[in-house]
């Protein structure tokens, strides 16, 4: 090979040796200027989504990306937590689905009694072989006993912390179709109040119809899909001419009654309707229009869902919001139950629950305190 072809050669080989030096250096400058903002945003909200609020705001603070993230994942109220009641013993265990976490608290004043209804961080239990009634927080341990009282197949509810001078007690029982006896009582009383009040409309009552206090007044759904309302300041009953909400016909299978919840969000009366693989359905009482409006967003909302009592939540993180979590916990209390509405699917995938085969006293949702740094 002659000496001017050699040198064109090594000319060649020099330049594209220098060219692959220049972009390994460009890819070097680029992964150098590389910083934490660069985070991609799905990445960025997992993160996010684990840190405690203290460490959310100081994360917030880090840049503009970081900023964004950490504001649409924060979480400025607290998630209810399952409370679970043992068949046997005295250990009572509670699950945080934001942490995926379990703490378990021993109560041997609990013995004997059953779970009615929960509201504020308050229980409010009942011993069958006593007829005793009586509120219970179980992060302080504090007892208001209620007079004696006989509750059969009725359900039982209360308007807000027994602590408070507004707190009241309501309970229906059916009596016949047409009739329904109402007993209240309050913190501090010697005696329940019990009252007969006609229906306009049959009403059937039992354990498991549902109650909810919203705005004043107590909503009671019976088992066939009729809205009773009673006003505890002014003693007054009445079955609205509300038809029941309107679910397809496949939803009418084996313990389809036992698959409804209520709750109320922010003043609105929510019902909540499942059926065994079925994907929930949810409605809101139209109070101008008197009717059920199904929803297929909750805004962003998160549902707490059991048998006596259901929560309702705002701004809660990400991956919880609209949603609805259900009272069952999956692969050894690692997953709680959930539906999502954006995704329009359960989590775990397919693990749906036929609810009639749940024990309604097994647990229920609880507002948990505010600092549980003591828990183990």
């Amino acid at each position: 090979m002659s000496g001017k072809k050699k040198r064109k050669l090594k000319l060649l080989s020099d330049t594209i040796a220098n060219s692959k030096r220049g972009e390994t250096e460009v890819k070097n400058d680029n992964l150098e200027l590389q910083t934490w903002s660069d985070l991609p945003a799905e990445l960025l909200e997992i993160i996010m989504c684990s840190l405690a609020l203290d460490d959310n705001v100081r994360a917030s603070v880090v840049c503009k990306s970081w900023n964004s993230v950490a504001n649409a994942v924060r979480v400025v109220n607290q998630s209810p937590w399952l409370m679970y009641f043992p068949k046997f013993g005295q250990w009572y265990e509670f699950y945080d689905p934001v942490q995926r976490k379990t703490y378990s608290l021993e109560f041997s004043e609990l013995n004997g009694s059953r779970v009615c209804y929960t509201k504020d961080g308050w229980l409010l239990l009942y011993r069958p072989r006593t007829d005793r009634v009586f509120f219970f927080n179980p992060f302080t341990r504090e007892i208001i006993k209620m007079p004696r009282f006989e509750m059969t197949y009725q359900i039982v509810a209360f308007s807000c912390a027994p602590t408070s001078p507004d707190c009241v007690l309501f309970t229906v029982k059916h009596v016949s179709p047409t009739v329904v006896a109402i007993s209240t009582c309050h913190p501090g009383a010697t005696e329940w109040t019990t009252v007969n009040y006609q229906n306009r409309l049959p009403f059937v009552s039992s354990i498991w119809n549902k109650l909810v206090f919203c705005n004043g007044l107590f909503y009671c759904l019976s088992l066939t899909g009729w809205l009773g309302v009673f006003d505890p300041s002014e003693r007054t009953w009445s079955v609205l001419s509300v038809p029941p909400p309107k679910c397809p016909e496949n939803f009418f299978a084996k313990n389809w009654w036992k698959g409804k919840f209520m709750t109320e969000q922010e003043g609105d009366v929510i019902v909540i309707y499942t059926c065994s693989s079925e994907n929930p359905i949810i409605f809101k009482l139209d109070q101008t229009l008197m009717e059920w409006e199904e929803l297929k967003t909750l805004d962003g909302a998160t549902l707490f869902a059991s048998f006596l009592s259901s929560h309702s939540r705002t701004d809660l993180s990400g991956i919880m919001r609209n949603s609805i979590y259900f009272s069952k916990v999956r692969f050894y209390g690692k997953r709680c139950v959930s539906f999502s509405l954006d995704d329009y699917r359960y989590y775990p995938r397919k693990q749906w629950h036929d609810w009639g085969e749940q024990d309604p006293f097994e647990s229920i949702w609880i507002e948990p305190p505010k600092d549980f740094s003591g828990f183990t």
